[in-house]
């Protein structure tokens, strides 16, 4: 069985409504079938969940619409494949949470076939849909896509209705160090912010520096734009400049190279092997006081 890729535009609704609803065996006549029910504490936590922290308010909220309004929309549900007598929540969990909060004992269910892979796929879907997951969050539902089954970036993109781009600097998130990470967890930090921090080997500094002066995304790109900026040297072909590096060489015994920049500024370079070429080294210098 296959879901199609059609991503985020047409809902999870959609995706949900491409895939073969299991009906339990047994002799329900057709109008029962319709709607089907479990205790709720036969449900069990979606183990591919990418989504670490549940805003208590929220789920507050939602209870008490439930205790009002009843649960009207259903749980969607596989079977557990570790606890056999019982069903593994696959988009829903907030739902059931906040079921459980009011008070109820059971909760509709919808009940899906799907892989492993399918399971993290439509969990991602619908909590990016509902704008749930903070960036690190997202990012690592990404990352648990490629190395546990094998997504590359534009297989994600393709799913996700994202540019490649946009998955690859998101991930690229979880290469800053943690204490940053922990930052964009506890919503200090934004995305935009943060990704230029990449690479940087005090991003921590610069991160704390972007928090205590209120940055935005625009002034921490011009800010580590000068730290990321390769030193270029360029080399001049010039006769001279080579017959000098030549009689350095002959006068050192030493391995030497000159570097010069666009504006005739540059690095002599006078490489040593052992302390005692560097003792000959400094001498020749120190004659020259």
């Amino acid at each position: 069985m296959n879901i199609s890729k059609k991503g985020l535009g047409k809902g999870l609704s959609a995706l949900l409504g491409e895939v073969n609803i299991k009906q339990e065996k047994n002799d329900l006549d057709q109008k029962e079938k319709k709607q089907l029910f479990a205790q709720i504490g036969d449900l069990n936590r979606n183990r591919y969940q990418p989504r670490i922290n549940f805003d208590e308010e929220k789920i507050k909220e939602l209870s008490d619409s439930i205790k009002k309004n009843g649960l009207i929309q259903p749980i969607a549900v596989r079977k557990d494949k570790i606890d056999k007598n019982k069903y593994e929540i696959v988009a829903g969990e907030r739902r059931w949470l906040a079921a459980q909060k009011a008070g109820l004992h059971e909760v509709p269910i919808v009940i899906l076939d799907l892989s492993d892979s399918q399971t993290l796929e439509v969990a991602i879907v619908e909590n990016i849909q509902r704008q749930d997951l903070n960036v690190i969050e997202e990012a690592k539902g990404y990352q648990r896509l490629a190395k546990e089954f094998g997504y590359d970036q534009e297989k994600i993109a393709q799913f996700m209705s994202k540019s490649r781009s946009h998955i690859s600097n998101t991930m690229r998130l979880l290469t800053l160090p943690s204490d940053v990470v922990t930052m964009l967890e506890e919503g200090l930090l934004t995305a935009g912010q943060a990704r230029p921090l990449v690479g940087l080997s005090n991003a921590s500094g610069v991160a704390e520096e972007i928090i205590n002066k209120k940055l935005s995304a625009r002034d921490v790109e011009n800010l580590t734009k000068k730290s990321k900026k390769p030193f270029k040297l360029f080399k001049q072909v010039d006769a001279d400049v080579e017959n000098i590096k030549n009689q350095l060489e002959d006068v050192l015994g030493l391995k030497v190279n000159i570097l010069n920049k666009k504006n005739n500024s540059g690095k002599i370079v006078i490489e040593y092997k052992s302390l005692e070429q560097f003792d000959l080294i400094s001498k020749l210098l120190k004659q020259r006081q």
